[in-house]
């Protein structure tokens, strides 16, 4: 609650933590008693999650979206499926996975590939995190294909939450 206003916390469930039905209701008590807006938690979950029981994961997604909560898929890109995934549920972000990046600066199909998934997202009004971002030149090079965020070393390793007011006054404008 003390981080800037448009910062907003990104939480990975696992598998394991998303087979519990409950989910929803404990995510709803985290936040009452946080004080955090729903608006500002973003949960993050990999294509992993539909292969075992995609009904089930499609009610608890819609039931965390009603509380308002954002929803980011993860790795965008290395599962299987991924196309039908963002048909069946409307997600609010892709987290394009680093693998799509590492070569991006020599690579013309990684380029292409970049482009084609930012091009899909904003068709489908979704945001997208580049991850892995860790040259000035693949940040240039996602900035230009449209990427709408970025996740790397470039930007800053992790940090405990403690040191995080310092960074947010001291982080420099990307490209």
């Amino acid at each position: 609650m003390r981080w800037p206003e448009p910062i907003k916390v990104a939480v990975n469930l696992s598998p394991a933590q998303f087979r519990d039905s409950t989910i929803p209701q404990t995510v709803a008590s985290a936040l009452r008693t946080s004080g955090l807006p729903a608006s500002r938690l973003e949960i993050e979950i990999t294509e992993s999650f539909f292969m075992s029981n995609s009904d089930a994961t499609l009610a608890i997604l819609a039931k965390l979206r009603g509380l308002g909560v954002r929803i980011a898929m993860d790795d965008f890109g290395t599962g299987y499926s991924s196309l039908s995934y963002l048909q069946q549920f409307p997600f609010d972000k892709i987290k394009i996975d680093r693998s799509f990046v590492a070569n991006i600066s020599t690579c013309t199909v990684a380029v292409s590939i970049l482009e084609a998934i930012v091009a899909l997202a904003g068709k489908l009004n979704m945001i997208t995190t580049v991850e892995g971002i860790e040259t000035e030149e693949q940040a240039k090079i996602a900035f230009d294909l449209g990427c709408t965020e970025m996740q790397g070393f470039l930007l800053s390793p992790p940090q405990p939450a403690a040191d995080l007011a310092r960074f947010f006054a001291s982080a420099p404008s990307m490209p």
